[in-house]
């Protein structure tokens, strides 16, 4: 049967960009998968490897040029490879994987140097210590590098050697047959794990992997004016890179105890400062309490309960050194529960002399009336 025109394979123009092939490819390429096929793979793959070989030749510019001018007589007479084909390039992605590596298997592990994981921890603070700043210490278990081989695996006084299996490459590569004709398969080496280098006489401490599982007591400098979510970095302090890669970061997480005393609101501290009836009616001079200690504060006169009293400069430093907020005291009249005789007089008569009706002792109703008065 005539192979059809290349680029009625693929649904472009002749005038059609690489990039403009590259993308209608892509699409073409999903959607007839043999995988993505699986009541039809014959046909699937039929039809993939149509729009493969006319993908292979169209985006050659070379092999395009050449079958602009005589054809499939072009491309055709160099015949079609897939084992040579620039997979890498589609960067296909169908959950699991490059498409050529999901279909045909394979694969390549990283062998550079790699950044070692970051690191969590959690610290607790009082509320004067995220106030004010302190410095705490935390312990934290982390992979370091093994002091015993220098990382390297190795028992000392040996080294790494060469995977003789691989030739120090980490990947071994055989043909295999497949309903699209012969493919180079390349899969990791099993002897050497990928790392090109095999282990005769592995560290007594580390078994070979060049490092060990520690637990290390780091300090950490909390500065002033955090609060609960605040999140301190410590560069470096995470575990150990691999094949000499940096190390990762430890992330500290803060929590800040509720104060019985004091409530935070941003950069500003509330608290609470009872007074007397009096106190509050006549003016005083209170003690009340600071993040420092205790200050004396001049209630004014006629003061009502819920007035707040402002302590400039006494509240939080702000985190990002912009000053410190203010100290907010709510005042709170405390009405007396327990007076005498004497007392009450006294406050009926000042009741008189501020016009108002004076309230009248009534004796304590027994059980039996108020039940009378609730049914009435």
């Amino acid at each position: 049967m005539a192979k059809r025109d290349y680029y009625e394979v693929l649904g472009v123009s002749r005038d059609a960009t690489q990039e403009e092939i590259k993308k209608v490819y892509r699409r073409l390429a999903r959607q007839y998968h043999p995988d993505a096929n699986p009541d039809n793979k014959e046909e699937a793959a039929e039809k993939f490897r149509e729009i493969t070989e006319a993908y292979a030749v169209l985006s050659d510019p070379e092999k395009r040029a050449q079958y602009d001018r005589f054809g499939h007589a072009g491309p055709e007479g160099q015949g079609f490879d897939f084992s040579n084909f620039n997979w890498g390039d589609l960067g296909f992605d169908f959950g699991f994987g490059n498409l050529f590596e999901a279909f045909f298997g394979g694969g390549r592990r990283q062998r550079g140097p790699q950044r070692g994981a970051d690191l969590e921890a959690e610290i607790e603070l009082s509320f004067r210590e995220a106030a004010f700043g302190t410095e705490k210490e935390v312990r934290v278990p982390r992979v370091e590098r093994c002091e015993n081989c220098g990382g390297s695996g190795a028992a000392p006084g040996t080294s790494p050697e060469r995977c003789a299996v691989c030739n120090g490459t980490g990947q071994v590569s055989f043909s295999r047959a497949t309903p699209f004709g012969q493919f180079i398969q390349t899969r990791t080496c099993d002897r050497c794990g990928g790392t090109g280098r095999f282990i005769s006489n592995p560290c007594r401490d580390c078994r070979g992997t060049g490092s060990v599982q520690r637990v290390r007591k780091v300090k950490v400098k909390v500065p002033a004016g955090v609060d609960s979510g605040f999140r301190l970095r410590l560069r470096g302090e995470g575990e150990t890179g691999v094949r000499g890669g940096p190390p990762g970061d430890l992330y500290v997480y803060l929590r800040v105890r509720p104060d019985p005393v004091f409530q935070r609101d941003g950069d500003n501290v509330i608290c609470e400062a009872p007074v007397s009836f009096t106190q509050a009616a006549l003016g005083a001079e209170i003690e009340v309490p600071t993040l420092e200690g205790t200050t004396r504060i001049r209630v004014p006169e006629g003061t009502q309960s819920g007035t707040i009293l402002r302590l400039k400069g006494k509240g939080i430093p702000n985190p990002h050194g912009y000053g410190r907020g203010d100290l907010h005291i709510r005042v709170k009249v405390v009405t007396p529960t327990r007076l005498t005789e004497k007392q009450k007089e006294l406050l009926r008569e000042l009741a008189r002399l501020s016009g108002e009706e004076a309230p009248k002792e009534e004796k304590e109703k027994g059980f039996f009336e108020k039940v009378r008065d609730a049914f009435m």
